[in-house]
């Protein structure tokens, strides 16, 4: 058996003048919270899953792939982007993931458990798999003095195949 982990960031600034556009944070809609910035929904949890499998399999999804989807195709749901990912997986299956969120707002705590079971059902994981943290960061960051979130994530994935592809 053979073991990979894909390490992921993502972050994005609010986008206070926006009144119509929902925050979304791991898929799960945070209401009456100022959303965050970007041409997609801005889920910047899904984009660090994103990220860190795109760390597994080599293969950028936030980038062309991505902005392809966005801008051609008007594909704005992160969950998508996020499948992409997963199709590059081939032989490899996600076995646990863990993210940090470093946020001053909103509170990310009451959503937590909402948020592992939306993205146990994206990833076919159980909710033990999946491990969700936040911290405010202590105003020591944009972060932390509430600019926008920012979200650091691990992946890791296995595989039957003995040998290296």
């Amino acid at each position: 058996m053979r073991i990979k982990t894909g390490i992921g960031q993502d972050s994005h600034r609010f986008d206070i003048e926006n009144k119509n556009k929902p925050l979304i944070l791991g898929g799960v809609i945070f209401p009456h919270e100022t959303p965050l910035q970007g041409n997609s929904d801005a889920d910047v949890v899904l984009h660090a899953i994103t990220n860190a499998i795109s760390g597994i399999t080599g293969v950028n999804i936030l980038g062309k792939i991505a902005d392809d989807l966005c801008l051609q195709q008007g594909i704005t749901d992160s969950s998508i982007y996020l499948q992409e990912a997963l199709n590059y997986l081939k032989s490899w299956k996600i076995c646990h993931i863990s993210c940090s969120i470093e946020a001053k707002k909103p509170k990310i705590a009451p959503k937590i458990m909402e948020m592992r079971k939306h993205l146990s059902q994206l990833l076919h994981l159980t909710i033990d798999d999946i491990g969700i943290t936040a911290t405010t960061g202590e105003n020591l960051t944009a972060f932390g003095r509430g600019e926008g979130i920012q979200v650091i994530c691990v992946v890791t994935a296995m595989s039957e195949i003995k040998e290296c592809e």
